[in-house]
């Protein structure tokens, strides 16, 4: 089977959304293997616009099976609201059940390292993202 793989090659803005999504038109499936709500990106289908944090462009595309794999960080509220406003009733969604739980307390730690670090701050999103990945490492981490 034909794979396409598109892996970012920056911090930030790279337009990687836009490309799953143009691809994602002739693909049966759509994977993120890693990440999670802290990033995003926008599409425009049909000139209706769609901001993704969590979920895979292609998850607009019917035909489309969209997995959030097992490297995501998923906040279950967070995916919730995403999926509330992104996606219809016929979009196809798997979770791997080894994706690691985002939970309050990571945000909130993520506050407090982040302002520990004074005027060397990081810039992280305080969404609890790297301290999930923290616990995964540690192997303490909750999985969905």
């Amino acid at each position: 089977m034909p794979t396409q793989v598109i892996i970012g090659a920056q911090w930030g803005d790279e337009a990687k959304g836009k490309i799953v999504d143009v691809l994602s038109a002739s693909a049966d499936m759509v994977v993120r293997y890693s990440g999670g709500n802290n990033a995003g990106h926008t599409v425009i289908v049909d000139g209706q616009v769609h901001k993704f944090h969590l979920l895979p462009a292609g998850i607009l595309y019917p035909h489309i099976t969209a997995v959030l794999g097992a490297g995501t960080a998923i906040c279950p509220k967070a995916l919730l609201d995403e999926i509330d406003r992104s996606t219809g009733k016929n979009s196809k969604l798997a979770v791997s059940p080894c994706a690691h739980v985002v939970f309050p307390y990571h945000r909130y730690l993520d506050q407090l390292e982040e302002e520990a670090r004074g005027v060397n701050k990081i810039g992280t999103t305080s969404r609890g993202i790297g301290p999930c990945y923290t616990d995964k490492v540690q192997r303490i981490g909750i999985r969905m």
